[in-house]
């Protein structure tokens, strides 16, 4: 089991930006794909953006443009910048990992986004 935990959500101006932040207890080498998805109240979860082990990405249509997933391999982290916000991209946003045909989930952190 991969232990996640993400930092960097906070309150922030439409039009803003966010660095998001999971930093894992494993090598990220050991990992085939993080994600980061987010929960706004009362809608599902979805998904923001991808990467896999060898870096290629995707993109929700919601994030493109505006959203990029990174990884850090010397750190351990998978790191999503998000700019151009608006009050739509208030939501939990949690870091997922697959590996070994298992997922495992962060606790979240809150993004909100103010008008």
């Amino acid at each position: 089991q991969v232990q996640l935990v993400e930092s960097g959500g906070g309150l922030v101006q439409a039009g803003g930006s966010l660095a998001l932040s999971c930093a894992t207890s494993t090598s990220i080498f050991s990992i085939d794909s993080m994600a980061w998805y987010r929960q706004a109240p009362g809608k599902q979860r979805e998904l923001v953006a991808r990467i896999t082990k060898g870096g290629s990405t995707n993109y929700a249509d919601s994030a493109k443009g505006r959203s990029t997933i990174s990884r850090d391999n010397a750190k351990n982290t998978v790191d999503l910048q998000m700019n151009s916000l608006n009050p739509e991209d208030t939501a939990v946003y949690y870091c997922n990992a697959y590996r070994y045909y298992l997922y495992d989930w962060g606790l979240g952190t809150q993004v909100t986004v103010s008008s």
